[in-house]
């Protein structure tokens, strides 16, 4: 089981813009910042989808933390 407020600052530095969910635009971009130039918009999409429980394009923390206790 993971660490649910080492958690947040992870998913913190995935959510840019502070709005409490990360899109594939901030999965990408984070991933390029942490020196993975190879996540591609394709990549990145298929990452948020397979996270995405509720369907709507975006990952929300709970959907985070529950994909780190799987």
């Amino acid at each position: 089981m993971a660490d649910i407020e080492s958690a947040r600052a992870t998913f913190g530095k995935f959510d840019a813009d502070g709005d409490g969910f990360v899109t594939a635009d901030e999965y990408s971009a984070a991933m390029k910042a942490m020196g993975d130039a190879y996540v591609t918009a394709a990549v990145a999409d298929a990452v948020i989808a397979s996270k995405d429980t509720n369907g709507d394009g975006l990952m929300s923390f709970d959907e985070f933390w529950a994909s780190l206790n799987k």
